[in-house]
């Protein structure tokens, strides 16, 4: 199958047997064994702060959940600064993305209108459409709640890529809808005092955080990403 333009930000589909391929693969498999007593459906990504990486690990998770034969979603959830549509190197049609889909949404509404083909097989995208007046009101909608609900019917797997924690509140109000929480940091940047400020934040909407992948690591024989859960 042909490859997608942006190798560099999609290895795991560029290079699907090299390391960070393998390392990401293994981020998958330590989520299946986490889900073992429940079904994981909405897997959510974020980072204490902006540059950490996020955005790239979720649509390379979403790669390799895809490579698994799985019926993978990507929802670029950073309706201020998302940027899947760049990664996937898709059109971001502003009048069909993710803040219109949840304005828009009703039990009649043809959802293939606002979801893209990747490019990669059994992977769709929906870009953040337009940045609204009110994110995290429309987030955390009845409207939102209905449209996941919804798409949990046709996907095996869906990717929240959503904004950094620090600073903004829309990240937690989509913990309430997610099965899995994973924290993005970076090697050398993110310090201590942030990822504190990010556990104390999820205490707060009395969320937990599945696992931390640490990003930017120097690479080695084995990999560059690690993974861990609580």
């Amino acid at each position: 199958m042909k490859k997608v333009k942006n190798y560099d930000m999609l290895m795991v589909d560029y290079d699907p047997k090299g390391s960070y391929a393998e390392a990401i693969k293994s981020v998958r498999t330590n989520l299946q064994f986490s889900s073992v007593n429940k079904k994981m459906k909405i897997i959510l990504v974020t980072s204490p702060e902006p540059g950490d990486g996020k955005s790239t690990t979720s649509a390379n998770l979403a790669v390799a959940y895809a490579q698994d034969g799985k019926n993978v979603l990507i929802i670029d959830c950073d309706l201020r600064k998302g940027c899947q549509h760049i990664i996937f190197d898709v059109n971001r049609d502003n009048t069909s993305g993710y803040s219109n889909l949840i304005l828009d949404f009703d039990k009649d509404i043809n959802l293939k209108n606002y979801i893209v083909k990747s490019g990669i097989k059994k992977l769709s995208v929906l870009t953040k459409g337009p940045t609204p007046p009110n994110p995290i009101e429309l987030l955390s909608s009845d409207k939102n709640n209905k449209l996941l609900n919804e798409l949990k019917k046709t996907f095996d797997i869906i990717i929240l890529d959503c904004p950094p924690v620090i600073g903004l509140s829309d990240t937690l109000v989509l913990t309430k809808y997610s099965d899995a929480n994973i924290v993005v940091v970076s090697s050398k940047k993110t310090k201590m005092e942030s990822l504190k400020s990010l556990k104390k934040s999820f205490d707060k909407v009395n969320s937990t955080i599945t696992g931390i992948i640490l990003n930017n690591v120097k690479q080695t024989k084995k990999s560059y990403y690690y993974y861990y859960g609580e």
